[in-house]
């Protein structure tokens, strides 16, 4: 089902501000209702997680973050796993909380979060080595496709799309960062573990079926072979210029349609995708090299890599009268831009967060000023808190995914505190994070099972226990 179906909807502040409309608070003596799924009906248990759980608890005196974690982290898992050994191989198929379908980006961001327990929990590991393989699986069946189905013969809503639809695919829009997150979640698996037994001659071929991709979707000659339309009454839904986009100048930038919201580009070069499909490919040539030996591999990934760097330094930085150079979301290679930013990752604000510069470059800095202020048209602030939001929702709903990337790209202690400080009082009273709530009333939301939402305010408040207990009190 559309994700738009699932509503239940009926200028920045300084850091002091926030700080005292939106404190830490838990009331004393207040007791919270078992919301989590019941033991007997989880999906997946790991010994790990209840332990992190459990040893979160120890870290803070706020009876509520704890109960918030303990619901929210182990979301993923509790709810929205499918484990099955095939082939003598693990099989992970990992949906998004209330759609029945496997993002190539939800999947990786909801499983991310678990990565640092892996080690301590082989189990876990081989769920998460099951996600590897699944999305190899699901690259290797389309790589154009954003959203899978475990059933390959299950036809989607959207099979009149005007694009190449088949069943078992859940929608094809195609996004640069669809093939960036799994080689995020791939590098960091083998980092963590030194395990390469995933990455076997199906996980090469999607390797090289996606480096294809992006040069394919560079255009430096010919359209390539994606297009998409589609019959609906929602202008981010469609591709203009019969499904191919606006045209771009093709200066070694790759061709984004969608976004990470699924919603349509406007100047199909988007940037931080971009960005991201720099690190990727950095990525591929180092696993390229260390665990296939292939030096030939490793080299293209590189050269590629460069190619789009050196287009980023050259045609994703414009001038703010305001705020000096900062990162365009979008650009074109003629010289039209789109100043903005969107909440869902990747995002401007979330280039730390990736690896893809440093929450010091003063680029990003001014870049952040920007998007944390009235300047960008989608940074929504009112009584229930403020945040970055996009069209995918609507206005004046604000996505607790910004304000968690918000605090997770941020060295200062008040801002992550403000952050934290405001998500615990956006929960409407349910114990999860949701897609958006409106900047005024938390109790008006979207989706009440989002697993990445969840998931990601656990790695936040994790992170924050280990590195800055303190601002949990």
């Amino acid at each position: 089902m559309n994700r738009k179906k699932f509503v239940r909807l009926a200028g920045a502040l300084s850091v002091g501000s926030i700080l005292t409309r939106f404190p830490l608070s838990a009331s004393p003596g207040t007791s919270f209702p078992q919301v989590r799924t019941p033991l007997d009906k989880r999906k997946f248990t790991s010994n790990a997680v209840e332990k992190a759980i459990a040893d979160f608890g120890k870290k803070t005196s706020n009876k509520q973050l704890a109960w918030l974690f303990n619901n929210c982290f182990p979301n993923t898992l509790d709810t929205t796993v499918d484990f099955e050994m095939i082939d003598g191989k693990p099989d992970t198929y990992v949906i998004t909380g209330d759609i029945d379908a496997m993002w190539l980006r939800d999947s990786t961001a909801q499983v991310w979060p678990y990565l640092w327990l892996i080690k301590e929990d082989r189990n876990l590991q081989q769920l998460i080595a099951g996600v590897i393989n699944r999305q190899a699986k699901n690259i290797l069946f389309d790589p154009y496709a954003n959203a899978f189905y475990k059933d390959v013969t299950k036809v989607s809503e959207w099979k009149d799309d005007g694009t190449d639809m088949k069943p078992g695919l859940h929608e094809r829009k195609w996004e640069i960062d669809s093939l960036c997150y799994p080689v995020r979640l791939s590098y960091h698996y083998w980092k963590t573990t030194g395990d390469a037994t995933p990455f076997d001659g199906q996980w090469k071929k999607a390797a090289i079926l996606i480096v294809k991709t992006f040069k394919d979707q560079q255009r430096k000659t010919i359209r390539g072979p994606y297009k998409f339309e589609r019959r609906t009454s929602w202008a981010t839904d469609g591709v203009p210029l019969g499904g191919y986009g606006y045209p771009a100048n093709p200066v070694g930038l790759i061709h984004s349609m969608f976004r990470p919201s699924d919603d349509a580009t406007i100047f199909p070069f988007l940037i931080a995708s971009n960005f991201f499909a720099v690190v990727s490919l950095q990525q591929l040539a180092e696993m390229s090299s260390a665990v296939f030996k292939d030096a030939a591999f490793a080299k293209e990934c590189s050269a590629l890599s460069n190619e789009v760097d050196a287009a980023l330094k050259q045609y994703a930085v414009v001038s703010h009268p305001k705020f000096g150079k900062v990162y365009a979301y979008e650009v074109n290679g003629y010289g039209s831009f789109n100043l903005m930013d969107d909440a869902n990752v990747p995002s401007l604000l979330s280039l730390p967060y990736l690896g893809a510069v440093k929450n010091t470059d003063p680029v990003y800095i001014n870049t952040r000023k920007l998007l944390l202020s009235s300047y960008n048209p989608f940074f929504f602030k009112g009584k229930a808190g403020e945040g970055i939001g996009g069209p995918h929702a609507g206005t004046d709903l604000i996505w607790p995914l910004s304000i968690i990337i918000r605090a997770l790209t941020s060295d200062n202690d008040a801002e992550i505190k403000n952050c934290i400080g405001i998500l615990q009082q956006s929960h409407a009273g349910t114990g999860y994070m949701h897609e958006t709530f409106h900047k005024d009333d938390a109790n008006k939301f979207t989706r009440s099972w989002f697993a990445w939402a969840n998931t990601i305010f656990g790695e936040l408040l994790h992170k924050t226990g280990t590195t800055k207990p303190h601002l949990l009190t």
